[in-house]
Parts: structure tokens; C-alpha cells; sequence
């Protein structure tokens, strides 16, 4: 009887070491598939196919994400083909809408919200850098170099050779100086091979940091910016009254402003967008900077970071970011000339913009009930908002024919997301059907005129792959 359990232990103790060995190898196969269909991807396939790819998978998640969560309550739930293009509108950060943003609740703006950070310029051109860090290895460092070729050559002693202990071998006499001396001479051919392995080593590090870097410049700017607007809406009894009454917390609010504004999809959640703080002007100011630094003063403002970076850390890594910004691959990190004369674009258009809409503007229909205080910050925030975020706090529909080329001009299909609404007072044949909207006009399209808005945001958000993006001062 013995034997017979002893015999069943053994063969049961063999299965399971093969069980494990089948399940180690199991393991070990899954993880190189993985790796290789991650280098493929990274190697092989057009930047354009991943990224289209990376899009259709968040919009599609974004959209089961928002169909699972229930809307506010008492609101009618969105169709499919709504939901699906408010994924689309807040993964290629657009900012169209065909519902009113009131009708989602609580758990799907912060859906909405993930899909703005996701998929905002900062963000992806992040894991571009992170993922073509991969293109690189890490290279040996120059005294492990050393350490082999002494190995190499027969100068062995009694214990392993490290970096660490090649003096210390030296004083102790098992290592001399003239076996040192002796070694040959490292000839021409040798010191590129070597200055070639320590500049890829260090363009390694160098990307590192660099990514590391925008990651810190989101987590920055997203804290301070809803910690500011946060505060604000909560000492301000006006906009504090503003979202009591439209059921919307404050810290939801805060979050999803801030990441829309500084992603430049200009998703607001209330109905009205920035109407409704028309007259908050601090709120306004407050979010003016974020849209800049969130698009064209991104190159600037980076550069300017690993400046300061680099004069007070003495990293080696920042030194030869700014120096070699174009081998570096990242396509928002320019030159100090670029970035000094993109900068004076982006004001210069700005300024241009703002004084033609106040002289157009401020005595009209769109202005009443401003300040002359409120109509200088107001005009600002809109001209600014009409090359990025698509925000605004006046109405598209009052505005004089003049401004709007002006704004159709600074915008082509550059994902802003300014809408005229929709109004029945406006129609040329009033009907009794007809109900207002606080959403875009594109909710009053066909299913088929939505889908083919939907592929319109699409391209509008691969631009960069049509145009020479960012490419229109052309110094040599």
C-alpha cells in the first residue's frame, strides 16, 4: 500500500513539474508575442495606421463607457450614434456636440474628461516619445568597456573586475601600470565606434527625460489649473450659484475644464459653454494661459522649461536636448529661433484678431450688457478660443458676418468646435415642432451627415500627417 502511494506521489509530483514547465513556456511564448507585435508596431507599421488605430480603440471605449453609465437623471437617453459622436468630439478633442452636455451625469463627464486627456496633442505626442525610446538601447558604459577588454586581454587577478575596483586592483599590485601602458591604442576607428556608443547612450537618457518631462508639464498644469478654478467658482458666489443650480459639482467642473482648455477641445458642462461666466472674469483670465500653453506656445514653453532646467540642475541630458533638439524626433521641440518667432505669431494673430473684433463688436448686440472691463476679456477669451479650444462666451449666431470669415479663416478644420447652436427664431419658416438647443447645429443632421462629420474630426485630427505641420516659419 506504501509503495502504491509513494508511486502515485511520484507521478503526480512529475505532472506537476511538467504542468509548470508547459505553463513556463506557455508564459514565456505570450510575453514574445507581445514583444514582438509591440516592436512591429514601433518599427514597422506608418505612425499613421497606430495612431488612426489608437483613436478608433479609445473612441470605441469611450463610447461602450458612456452607453454602460446611466445619463443625469431625468434626462432622456442619447441615441447610439449621439454617444458615439461625443466619443469621437472628445478623443480628437473637437468639441462638437449633437446633445446638450447638462443631460450627461457625473460618472460620464469624468468618461468624457479621460477621453479629453487621452486623447489631447500634449498627451499623445508623450507616448510617441515613450514608445520611440524603444528605437534605442542601452549602450555599455565606457569603464565596462575597460573592465572587458583588460578581461579580454588576460590581465586576470584573483577576483572579478568592475568597474569600481580597476584603482583598487591597481594599488594592490595585482593590476600594473605597465600592463596598463602596454594595452594598445585605441586607434581612430575604435574612438568613433565608442563616441557613437556614448552619444546613443546618452540620447537614451536624454529621451527619457524629455518624457518624463511633458508627463511632469500635464500633471502641473492639470493640478494647478483645476486647483485655481476650483478655488475660484468656490469664493465666487455668482459662479458658485451658477453650477448649484445646474446640478454640477464643483471639483467635476473644475477637473473637466481644465483638461478640456488645456487639451483645446472645448467641451464646457454646462449647455450655454462659457455664456453662462460671460461675466466672471477672473474665471476667463484664468483659463486664457491654459489654452495657449495647451497648443501653439507649447514649443515655447517646453523649450523655456528645460532651459531653466538645465541652468539650475547642470544635467548633462538638458544640455544636449537643447542642442540637439532636431535629433531628438520630438516635433514640438524647436529651435530658440523657432520657438522665439512661433511665439510672436501666435501673439501677433492674437492681437490682430482682438483689435479687429472690438472694433467691429463692441457696441453691438453681442456685447450688451458687458463692461467695458468684461468686454476687453470677454473679446480676448473669444479670439483666442477661435484658433484653439472652440470655448466661447458670447453668441456665434449675433456675430457680424465680417468677424465670423475672420474666425473661419483661423480655423479650416483645426478641431475647434465653434457652433452658431441651433434656434427656431432663426428659421426662415417657423414651425411648431421646432425646439431650441443649446447643442450644435450638427444635432439637428441626418445619421449619415453625423457620420460623415465624425470622419471630418478624424482627419482634422491627423492634420499634422497632410500638412507641414508647424512648419511655416522655414529657417535654415
Amino acid at each position: 500500500m506504501s509503495n502504491t502511494i509513494i508511486c502515485f506521489g511520484r507521478k503526480l509530483e512529475h505532472f506537476s513539474s511538467n504542468s509548470r514547465s508547459k505553463l513556463s513556456c506557455f508564459n514565456q511564448s505570450y510575453r514574445g508575442l507581445i514583444s514582438t507585435c509591440f516592436r512591429f508596431l514601433v518599427f514597422r507599421v506608418n505612425p499613421f495606421w497606430v495612431q488612426l488605430a489608437y483613436f478608433i480603440v479609445v473612441s470605441l471605449v469611450g463610447f461602450g463607457a458612456l452607453k454602460m453609465s446611466n445619463p443625469k437623471s431625468g434626462s432622456v437617453s442619447p441615441n447610439n450614434i449621439d454617444v458615439f459622436f461625443t466619443s469621437v468630439s472628445a478623443t480628437t478633442v473637437s468639441s462638437m456636440s449633437t446633445v446638450e452636455m447638462e443631460v450627461f451625469s457625473n460618472t460620464q463627464l469624468i468618461i468624457i474628461t479621460i477621453l479629453m486627456l487621452v486623447g489631447g496633442e500634449v498627451f499623445t505626442s508623450m507616448l510617441g516619445l515613450l514608445l520611440g525610446r524603444f528605437r534605442f538601447e542601452k549602450r555599455p558604459s565606457f569603464d565596462g568597456d575597460i573592465v572587458n577588454s583588460i578581461s579580454n586581454r588576460g590581465l586576470q587577478s584573483d577576483c572579478s573586475l568592475t568597474s569600481k575596483n580597476i584603482s583598487q586592483e591597481v594599488e594592490l599590485g595585482r593590476i600594473t601600470c605597465s600592463a596598463l601602458a602596454n594595452e594598445k591604442p585605441i586607434t581612430d576607428l575604435e574612438s568613433n565606434k565608442n563616441l557613437t556608443s556614448d552619444s546613443k547612450s546618452l540620447k537614451y537618457k536624454a529621451t527619457g527625460y524629455l518624457g518624463y518631462l511633458v508627463l511632469g508639464y500635464l500633471l502641473v498644469v492639470h493640478a494647478v489649473g483645476s486647483s485655481l478654478v476650483s478655488m475660484y467658482v468656490s469664493l465666487v458666489p455668482s459662479a458658485r450659484k451658477i453650477l448649484k443650480t445646474k446640478g454640477i459639482d464643483i471639483r467635476t467642473f473644475s477637473f473637466f475644464t481644465v483638461v478640456s482648455t488645456l487639451a483645446n477641445c472645448g467641451f464646457v458642462p454646462t449647455n450655454e459653454n462659457m455664456i453662462v461666466f460671460k461675466k466672471n472674469s477672473g474665471l476667463l483670465l484664468l483659463l486664457i494661459p491654459q489654452i495657449l500653453i495647451g497648443n501653439t506656445l507649447y514649443p515655447a514653453c517646453l523649450r523655456a522649461l528645460i532651459w531653466v532646467l538645465d541652468k539650475m540642475t547642470k544635467k548633462v541630458e538638458f544640455s544636449y536636448i537643447l542642442k540637439n533638439w532636431k535629433e531628438m524626433g520630438y516635433s514640438h521641440l524647436l529651435s530658440g529661433l523657432h520657438s522665439s518667432f512661433l511665439a510672436a505669431t501666435v501673439f501677433g494673430l492674437t492681437l490682430v484678431q482682438f483689435i479687429l473684433f472690438c472694433s467691429m463688436e463692441w457696441n453691438s448686440e453681442t456685447m450688451d450688457g458687458f463692461s467695458s472691463y468684461q468686454k476687453v476679456v470677454g473679446s480676448l477669451f473669444q479670439v483666442v478660443n477661435s484658433r484653439y479650444a472652440g470655448e466661447s462666451v458670447v453668441d456665434l449666431s449675433t456675430i457680424s458676418s465680417a468677424i465670423l470669415v475672420l474666425f473661419v479663416v483661423m480655423i479650416a478644420y483645426g478641431n475647434v468646435g465653434f457652433s452658431t447652436g441651433y434656434s427656431c427664431k432663426r428659421r426662415l419658416k417657423g414651425q411648431q415642432w421646432c425646439t431650441d438647443s443649446c447643442a450644435g447645429f450638427a444635432g439637428r443632421w441626418s445619421n449619415t451627415g453625423k457620420f460623415i462629420l465624425i470622419v471630418v474630426m478624424f482627419f482634422g485630427r491627423f492634420k499634422n500627417f497632410s500638412f507641414k505641420y508647424g512648419k511655416a516659419w522655414k529657417l535654415s
